[in-house]
């Protein structure tokens, strides 16, 4: 028996083991776990107390199997599963309502908060957004869009706030990659915005988001 486990059940002993593993970092997000082999070995369990813990971890959205690639991490502690299952229920109407508050928000604490670093990172992901655009590479366009959108939430230095978001826009980047056509004329990488921030101009931030939310509710159909 591993000297890591204690006198509590061993299926609550290695479900604690096994989410350490997960927030510390030493899973990351999106990766496959070891193998049932490798973590009995570890652990000096059976198979059985391995799949009790492991199926608890998948109750909770921390886990999930997948038929021919294995187990693999979905969130990285129990508040982030909670929030991702109650997101998987709200309506995309919902969802857009929310993002519409917190990237306000962020549009005008990243106003008051950004630094210089900040803003560089944020033009060059803007500039990348554009180019994908020039070369109607959708794909490329959505991981920049994200990625900027991140980078804007970084600004704000509200590390909640950008927890709550990157939840968010997890859950809509499928919606978003479906619906995006690309046009050449079009202005894309949210060059105004960047501005205002820049400028520190928090009024006209807020006017911008309400422009570009508007403009994604009406892509996808979503009513008022």
């Amino acid at each position: 028996m591993s000297a890591q486990l204690d006198r509590k059940p061993l299926a609550e002993q290695v479900y604690d083991l096994l989410l350490k593993k997960i927030t510390s970092g030493a899973w990351p997000l999106h990766s496959k776990i070891p193998s049932e082999k490798s973590l009995m070995g570890e652990f000096g369990i059976s198979r059985n107390t391995l799949r009790e813990a492991i199926r608890a971890l998948v109750h909770v959205g921390i886990l999930e199997v997948r038929q021919g690639a294995g187990t693999i991490v979905l969130a990285n502690d129990e508040w982030s599963a909670s929030l991702q299952r109650r997101i998987a229920k709200s309506s995309l109407g919902e969802i857009f309502e929310v993002r519409h508050a917190l990237e306000t928000e962020i549009a005008v604490l990243a106003c008051k908060r950004r630094t210089n670093e900040d803003l560089k990172t944020c033009l060059i992901l803007s500039k990348q957004c554009i180019s994908a655009v020039q070369n109607q590479d959708v794909a490329k366009f959505v991981k920049s869009d994200t990625a900027l959108h991140e980078a804007i939430a970084k600004a704000s230095h509200n590390s909640l706030l950008v927890d709550l978001y990157g939840r968010l826009l997890e859950e809509i980047e499928v919606s978003i990659y479906s619906t995006t056509v690309l046009e050449k004329d079009s202005t894309y990488g949210h060059t105004s915005l960047l501005q205002a921030i820049e400028a520190r101009d928090a009024e006209r931030a807020k006017q911008e988001v309400d422009i570009y939310i508007t403009a994604y509710k009406q892509k996808l159909k979503i009513e008022e």
